[in-house]
Formats: C-alpha cells, sequence, structure tokens
C-alpha cells in the first residue's frame, strides 16, 4: 500500500484536484437546476459508499471492467498508440465469451472458466488486429479505424442477439445464461463482488511492474516518448512494438468483457456495456497512465456510476450529470498538463532572459 500511496501522491495528485473541481462545477449546475444538492449529495455518497453493499456490489462491481479496460488504454497510450476502440473490443471479448461459455455449459469451472476468459482476449485482440494491419500497411490512423470499429462491434453484437445466439424461445434479444459452473466465483458472501475485481488488481500491479522494470515496457514507453529516438539511438522496431502493443491492448479489453459477461450480466445482450470502453478513456488519463492510479481511477468512476444510479433513484437527479463529470475530469487533467507545460516553459526561459 506504501507504494501505491506514493505513486497516487506523486502522480495524480494534479488529477485529483481536477476530479473535486469537477465535482464542485457539477454540484453547482444541478443547485442551479433547481434540485436540492443536499438531497442529491447524500444519495450520491449513499448509492456508492454509503454501505457495504453499495460499495462492494455497487462500486467496486462497476470498477472492475473500468480498472481491466483501463489498463488496455493505458497500455496503449504509453505506446503512442491512440486506441479509442476499447468499447469494440470489449463487445467482441464479451460475445467469444459467450458463445465460448453455451458451449462448454457441461464442462467444470475451472476448465471453462479459463477458457471463456482466454477467449475474450483473443477475441479482443483479434479485434485490435484490424485496426493494427491498417495502421502498419496502409498508415490509417488509429483513432478512426478503432472508432469505427466500435460501431461494427455494437451492431455484431445486435446480430448475434437476433440470430444465431438468441435465446430458443426468441422473446427477448439474448442469449440463455451461462450455466453456473461458467460465472466467476462470489468473493465476499452475500455481496455480487466477484472474482474479477482480484484479477483486475493482479492485472494492474503486473502490468505496473512490467511497465517499469522489463526491456519490454522500456520499449513501450520509449516509443510513446519519441518513436524517431527510439529507432535510431535505441534500435528499437518500433512497428513490431505498436503492433504488439495494440494487440495486447486488444486482449485487456476484450478480458474486461469476459469478467463482465462471467462475473454481472451472466448473457450477452445488446446493452452489454453502458460504454465502459468510453469511460476507460477517462480512468486511463485521470491515472495518468499509471497502471496502480488505474485502480483508483477505476474505483472512483465506478463510485460515480454508482452513486449516479442512487442521486436519479432517490434525488430526482438526472444520472447524465455523472458524464458530465467524467467529461470535466478529462477536460481538467488536459488543463492542468497545459498549464504545467506553460510554466515549465516559462521557468526555463527565465535564466535566459536574466543571462541575455
Amino acid at each position: 500500500m506504501s507504494v501505491l500511496a506514493r505513486i497516487v501522491r506523486s502522480q495524480i495528485g494534479a488529477s485529483a484536484i481536477a476530479a473535486l473541481l469537477a465535482l464542485a462545477i457539477v454540484a453547482l449546475v444541478v443547485a442551479a437546476g433547481g434540485y436540492d444538492i443536499a438531497r442529491a449529495a447524500s444519495a450520491l455518497w449513499n448509492g456508492s459508499v454509503g454501505s457495504s453493499y453499495s460499495f462492494f456490489s455497487g462500486t467496486l462491481v462497476r470498477a472492475t471492467p473500468l480498472i481491466i479496460v483501463g489498463l488496455a488504454v493505458a497500455v496503449a497510450f504509453q505506446a503512442g498508440v491512440l486506441n479509442i476502440g476499447a468499447e469494440g473490443q470489449l463487445l467482441a471479448g464479451a460475445a467469444a465469451t459467450v458463445a465460448a461459455g453455451l458451449a462448454l455449459s457441461a464442462w467444470p469451472g475451472w476448465l471453462s472458466i479459463p477458457i471463456e476468459l482466454a477467449a475474450g482476449m483473443l477475441a479482443g485482440a483479434a479485434w485490435a488486429s484490424v485496426a493494427a494491419v491498417l495502421k502498419r500497411s496502409f498508415g490509417v490512423l488509429e483513432v478512426i479505424s478503432t472508432l469505427m470499429l466500435n460501431f461494427v462491434a455494437l451492431y455484431m453484437v445486435s446480430y448475434l442477439v437476433r440470430g444465431p445466439l438468441e435465446e430458443p424461445t426468441h422473446t427477448y434479444p439474448e442469449t440463455l445464461r451461462l450455466a453456473e459452473s461458467a460465472r466467476l466465483p462470489v468473493i465476499i458472501p452475500g455481496q455480487r463482488l466477484h472474482l474479477g475485481f482480484t484479477l483486475a488488481v493482479l492485472l494492474a500491479i503486473v502490468a505496473w511492474w512490467f511497465m517499469r522494470s522489463t526491456v519490454a515496457g522500456f520499449r513501450i514507453r520509449a516509443v510513446g516518448a519519441g518513436p524517431a529516438a527510439a529507432a535510431s539511438a535505441g534500435r528499437v522496431s518500433v512497428d513490431r512494438v505498436v503492433f504488439r502493443t495494440f494487440l495486447a491492448s486488444g486482449a485487456l479489453a476484450g478480458l474486461g468483457g469476459a469478467v463482465q459477461v462471467t462475473g454481472v450480466t451472466y448473457k450477452l445482450c445488446e446493452l452489454i456495456s453502458p460504454g465502459y470502453g468510453y469511460t476507460a478513456i477517462a480512468v486511463a488519463l485521470l491515472a495518468r497512465l499509471n497502471p496502480l492510479a488505474v485502480i483508483v481511477a477505476g474505483i472512483f468512476f465506478g463510485a460515480l456510476e454508482a452513486g449516479g444510479a442512487g442521486m436519479q433513484r432517490d434525488a430526482g437527479v438526472p444520472s447524465g450529470f455523472v458524464y458530465v463529470i467524467e467529461a470535466l475530469v478529462i477536460l481538467g487533467v488536459l488543463a492542468v498538463d497545459r498549464v504545467r507545460t506553460y510554466a515549465g516553459a516559462r521557468s526555463a526561459a527565465v535564466p535566459g532572459e536574466s543571462a541575455a
């Protein structure tokens, strides 16, 4: 915990300020809209951390896919890969996981669950590989290709739940539920928190160690910092690093989808994700792309989403205000970075001006 505390203090102090400012601005907007700000704040608190059930079964359950997919975005961004397609990769992973789970319904859980998660990772990597190949072979900007692939994945899921994977009665556009043996076990009796959260935290720790302590992690960071310098001075194969990082990012996003269907929904449906892939971008930026800080940022956004539902239910405040907070957090982080860059440039210029 001391390592995590140092990371939070040293790298996301400015992000914390941006998040607090975003909350303050939204509070003013809520009050200006005629809502009872005290009641709204109480509902936000009670819905997110006000009880053990709201925290473990609400906040942490929502935080789990955000942490995993946030890691996917953070790893890609560190390599300079602007993977905006985590949502599509998550959906592809969820679809492949449910297909594998339904096919292996008679298998024991110790065998079927790892296969399901692996299927989700492979599907996410395969979905990301489309944009990776387009970038490497034809120079297509990944921001465009990954964003477009999100819509393709969305309609693919709609087709699957209304066609090949639809439940036998054809009453609802969804699949059959996964067998009990094909679901992630609950880790706290009486709560909804499942093993996926433990997996998410372990992945964040491994990703932090990998990026900090391995040659491959150094190459990723070097390419992200300056691909030309990495290629000339470090003799790094930039194309290879970018391609592999793209696939790894897609695999993590696909795993996020796999964890969601095996730990929460137990089936595939059209609204399997409320936009986790997009919120994960905010998680990664708030964490300053640091894998350990992604845990904190993921829990923060998980609390916002859980509290937003409670705020709408108990105080009548539209839950859409949560997305306003997310947007303001991103803008705040970018603004703080800009101010710090400007201040650093000014301080570096002062000695030269004095000497002149």
